[in-house]
């Protein structure tokens, strides 16, 4: 243990309460009030006081833990509600504004347009009048028609006409939390850039230094490499620009499991930090004046510190970054002053040194995967054993051969512990394993770690060793991509419930642990369940319904016993996002989805059929039911037919019926809302009407002509549209619940209020996405709001208005 074991000072006692106090923080729905967190720290004083005098070590470290925790919980709910305040006021919500601000980061540069951070200097309304509005936010510079937007530069000051929003984003089971993305990085407030008043450029070079200069070297990357995709790698390895990277090969890097290593990574700074300590700790042995002021591994510590934290600086100071230094400052003090720490302690002292910069460090995956990589490599350490005599041959290429051997030795066994360690995490995290992962991180990561970034990092200097570097990246991505296209190159799996993570978990650590192998294999049994985990399915006679969250649009999963139909598939935001990929595939895989049978869409608006290519990409689909046009690009790909009122089926004792468009409507591109395909699902235990847009002339019609309407819970057409959702209609269909699908603050004003007058106004439940997130039906006719059940306080709360 060493001379300076600090468990014999007890102070991992106050350390563990403060990271588990914190822990328990990040799991609040709403945050403490004022006088909640002064009476938790006065509380805290006093157990501490109490603790400090006791003289029995084991209660003196309960109550230092017990005080410890009780101050992390209030200090972070404190820095959390400071956070909160600056978020963009209710009464600005959607308000036209003039604003005056500076670009302080890389802007995001797609086919739509722009996305970029500003600091705010003022802002105005158009008559004039100065309001507060929060000191970051992110816009959008968005085309119009043909005519792209200029680009802004980091560093210039502009003033705009924008509209803001608090920052709110779609919120489904299992999907990406975008608000609380924005809440870590301090956003405020999110908008677009309007077109009145004109946008003025008004200076430039007006801050953020260290951002021109990123930007500088990015555009150098670009025109060096004439690859736009090599040039996007090499842009996120040496200034850690993500966004450069195209969305194909981002697909390709994680099917293969190598993704970790095209961002700035703790993996990188880390091994930049070794490489410069290693090179000035070689130059400062042969500086004479330089070793009687200090030491040359003290020299070598603190130099590959600082050109670590200098790295992560050039590297926009992202998270993952801070986190990685914050870790290596602790391990380069404690050796400096001499601490012969046990890992354990090590591990902690970073642990409590990262979440004390960062509260919210452990919301993020990789926080956990970086500390239990480290920790998995430890413990799997085995006892040393003697190495062969040619290691210490007297004749230097056998030394060599014998090192070499050596060192292939460690880097296949440390591979091997971190994809067998991690699996588990990754299962939890992601619902995805990279079969393939081993071997295209045998290749990578020496690739990536010690040659190409490198080379990234040297042609801020030498511009042509961009160009060498390109030509390994091209490589490298050919080679990756012909893995990932390897039949089960990757596996997917369920989201699984937390007795199958805890099983897994164990798995994982029995599978590396330097343990008899009688006891390894029991590692198989304990981690099947996370990888095949089981899968909740209805009854025979009921079914589950989840009207997903995609903004302004459509999307509805309808789960029977054995089949899966997935009614309108969302919206499609830009060329490169859209609500197939950023919402239902996850959202499909996480619930076990293997198969799509029916994918009905119920007419060609955008808003309803944008992610149905990227539902035909990423699973199989047995056919494509709709009222598309002929010649529309999704038809051929998979067996069509028309949706045509009158036609029934029967799925595991529920029945379906089509109850619009007519066979004798034509459907053309013009008045699509008209020829929606309605369908009617009965069960068991309930039923529900999925309308689409039809308007309504339409919806009368229906009533008109005796349809079989009636239905417990309907899905409100054309998302709340004065142009639907008739008198008639809605008494004819008479839902106990009324769910409209429609983006929050979107420019239709959906729902209008006269519509949601009306259900109201009849004692109908109104649930409306915005202010619900996702929201199932269960089998056994149970609904749940997704926002109700993973409230935490950094989600946005929408006013009912």
């Amino acid at each position: 243990m060493g001379r300076d074991e600090p468990a014999a000072r007890g102070w991992w006692a106050p350390a563990a309460g403060w990271l588990a106090g914190t822990l328990v923080q990040l799991q609040q729905p709403a945050l403490a009030s004022e006088a909640q967190r002064a009476l938790l720290a006065a509380a805290a004083a006093v157990v501490l006081m109490l603790a400090w005098r006791c003289r029995r070590p084991g209660w003196r470290h309960a109550g230092l833990a017990l005080a410890a925790a009780a101050l992390a919980f209030a200090a972070t709910d404190w820095r959390a509600a400071r956070r909160l305040d600056e978020r963009l006021a209710p009464p600005l919500a959607g308000a036209e504004l003039v604003l005056t601000g500076v670009v302080v980061r890389l802007p995001a540069v797609h086919a739509g347009g722009v996305r970029f951070v500003v600091d705010t200097e003022s802002a105005t309304t158009p008559d004039g009048r100065p309001v507060g509005v929060p000191p970051r936010i992110v816009l959008g510079w968005y085309a119009d028609g043909d005519a792209r937007p200029p680009l802004p530069q980091v560093g210039e000051r502009w003033r705009w006409g924008v509209k803001l929003k608090p920052p709110h984003g779609v919120l489904n089971p299992h999907g990406f939390d975008a608000e609380l993305a924005w809440f870590l990085q301090g956003v405020g407030a999110t908008g677009s850039v309007r077109g009145s008043p004109p946008p003025q450029r008004l200076a430039v070079d007006a801050a953020a230094p260290l951002e021109r200069w990123r930007q500088r070297v990015r555009d150098a990357i670009f025109r060096q490499v004439a690859d736009p995709a090599a040039a996007g790698v090499l842009a996120a390895l040496a200034i850690g620009d993500q966004a450069a990277i195209d969305r194909e090969d981002w697909d390709v890097f994680r099917l293969t499991g190598v993704a970790h290593l095209m961002s700035i990574s703790g993996l990188h700074v880390t091994m930049f930090a070794w490489l410069a300590g290693a090179l000035l700790g070689r130059l400062w042995r042969h500086s004479g004046r330089g070793l009687l002021v200090l030491p040359a591994p003290q020299a070598a510590r603190w130099g590959g510190l600082a050109c670590a934290a200098a790295y992560a600086l050039a590297a926009g100071w992202g998270v993952p970054a801070q986190r990685t230094v914050g870790m290596l400052a602790t391990v380069v003090v404690l050796r400096s002053l001499g601490r012969r720490w046990p890992l354990p302690a090590v591990l902690l002292a970073a642990a409590l040194a990262v979440v004390m910069l960062d509260p919210w460090a452990p919301l993020q995956p990789g926080f956990w995967l970086s500390f239990v990589a480290v920790a998995l490599l430890a413990v799997s350490e085995p006892a040393h054993t003697a190495r062969p005599a040619a290691a210490d041959d007297p004749r230097p290429w056998q030394r060599r051969w014998a090192a070499l051997r050596e060192a292939a030795r460690g880097g296949l066994r440390t591979q091997a512990v971190a994809t067998v360690g991690l699996a588990p995490l990754s299962m939890l995290f992601f619902q995805q394993l990279s079969a393939v992962g081993f071997a295209a991180n045998l290749v990578a990561i020496p690739l990536v770690t010690l040659v190409v970034t490198p080379l990234a990092l040297a042609g801020v200097l030498l511009p042509p060793l961009w160009s060498l570097a390109a030509l390994l990246v091209d490589a490298l991505r050919a080679l990756l991509a012909a893995m990932a296209a390897w039949p089960g190159a990757s596996w997917t799996a369920a989201a699984a419930p937390p007795w199958a993570v805890a099983c897994g978990l164990l798995g994982g650590l029995l599978a590396v642990l330097p343990l008899p192998w009688r006891l390894r294999w029991l590692a198989v049994p304990l981690m099947l369940p996370l990888l095949a985990p089981p899968v909740p399915r209805p009854a025979e006679g009921r079914f589950e319904l989840v009207a997903a969250d995609v903004g302004q649009g459509s999307a509805l999963l309808l789960r029977t016993a054995r089949h899966l139909l997935v009614f309108d598939a969302g919206p499609r935001w830009g060329p490169e996002a859209d609500a197939g990929s950023r919402v239902l595939v996850p959202l499909l895989r996480a619930r076990g989805e293997r198969r799509i049978d029916v994918l009905m869409l119920s007419h060609r608006d955008a808003d309803h059929v944008g992610g149905a290519a990227a539902l035909l990409a990423a699973l199989p689909v047995g056919g494509l039911v709709g009222s598309l046009p002929d010649g529309h690009p999704l038809l051929g790909a998979v067996p069509h037919r028309r949706c045509t009122a009158g036609e029934r089926w029967t799925w595991d004792g529920v029945d379906f019926e089509v109850l619009h468009p007519p066979a004798v409507m034509v459907i053309a591109d013009a008045a699509s809302n008209a020829t929606s395909c309605v369908l009617r699902v009965r069960g068991a235990v309930a039923s529900v009407l999925l309308p689409g847009d039809l308007p309504a002339a339409q919806e009368l019609a229906l009533v008109a002509a005796g349809a079989p309407l009636a239905a417990e819970v309907l899905v409100v057409p054309h998302h709340g549209s004065r142009s639907s959702s008739s008198d008639g209609f809605i008494d004819a269909v008479s839902p106990r619940v009324a769910v409209v699908q429609a983006g929050y603050l979107n420019r239709f004003g959906h729902p209008a209020p006269e519509v949601s007058a009306r259900f109201v106004g009849r004692g109908i439940e109104l649930v409306r996405s915005d202010a619900c997130g996702a929201w199932t039906l269960a089998a056994d006719g149970q609904a749940q709001c997704e926002r109700e059940r993973s409230r935490r306080y950094w989600h946005h709360r929408p006013s009912p208005s």
